[in-house]
């Protein structure tokens, strides 16, 4: 019987160039299949690929994929940095640089969030790379036509990164998920932990916000450039990232196919993970 991946067991470092200097990146690499995908994560505090994902890592390894979790630079164990410019497009170069390195060609990706901008910023840079595209509550940093922007949990976001406190963390939690039952005072305490853990992250990521308030790129314009089957995964009660976004993400992106989950936030692949990672599954498979 083989032993359970864990998040120690599967974890890796690699360095890249960015800008000219060296980026110490982390990420865990589970599996060994010779189809590979790239989970992304969101720009939470204290978020990492391991955190976003944990629900949907062991059904990919077990259908015969290889599962790599990149934390983005700035996050987790990864280095802290200051972007002044998209942000979406360091991360696709981020990407670039730690699949280069692995000496990986090709691969399926699978974005929450800010990893869904950058996702869509890979896709375009580099189309010769991706299979498959899945979006969640991300893809492109354009506005909503229906909420005003910046929505309510996107605020609540920038309170916690300026704040970090468990009261703030509480706020932002309770309209991240829809149903909140799930969300215990040990969740809480560990996910403050990691974001204390890493005050510079915290400090770089204001930082860079102050410089430039703009850090996802609307790639709105853009993408109908996008060739890979995409499949936009959305919460009709997302309060980070209104439904409406998904819905542009459907109209630009041509060979693309949208699910809306009901009584769902932010986080879909954490509130419905039964269902997402059987749907993953089966497009990945198509």
């Amino acid at each position: 019987m083989n032993a359970p991946n864990t998040e120690a067991s599967s974890s890796r470092f690699v360095t890249i160039t960015e800008a000219g200097q060296p980026l110490r990146l982390h990420y865990n690499d589970v599996g060994s299949g010779s189809e590979v995908v790239v989970m992304l994560h969101g720009s939470g505090p204290g978020a990492s690929g391991w955190a976003n994902f944990h629900r949907n890592i062991e059904p990919l390894v077990d259908a015969g994929y290889r599962v790599i979790l990149l934390d983005c630079p700035g996050w987790s164990k990864s280095d802290t940095i200051v972007s002044t410019g998209s942000r979406s497009d360091l991360n696709a170069r981020c990407l670039k640089g730690v699949l280069d390195a692995l000496d990986i060609a090709k691969v399926h990706i699978i974005g929450n969030s800010m990893g869904g901008h950058s996702a869509v910023g890979f896709a375009l840079a580099h189309p010769e790379m991706v299979g498959k595209l899945i979006l969640m509550g991300g893809g492109t940093g354009g506005p909503s036509a229906l909420v005003p922007m910046p929505a309510e949990g996107i605020k609540l976001i920038g309170a916690l990164y300026r704040d970090p406190t468990v009261e703030n963390l509480k706020r932002m939690m309770n309209v991240f998920v829809y149903d909140t039952s799930s969300l215990t005072e040990e969740l809480y305490q560990q996910r403050l932990s990691n974001i204390l853990a890493r005050r510079d992250h915290l400090e770089n990521f204001v930082k860079s916000a102050q410089i430039n308030p703009k850090q996802f790129s609307d790639y709105g314009a853009r993408l109908p450039e996008i060739k890979a089957r995409t499949l936009i995964i959305w919460g009709r009660d997302d309060r980070f990232v209104p439904l409406d976004i998904g819905l542009r993400l459907l109209w630009g992106i041509p060979n693309s196919e949208f699910h809306v989950f009901s009584q769902c936030g932010h986080w879909a692949q954490w509130e419905h993970a039964e269902v997402f990672n059987n749907m993953v599954q089966d497009f990945l498979a198509r």
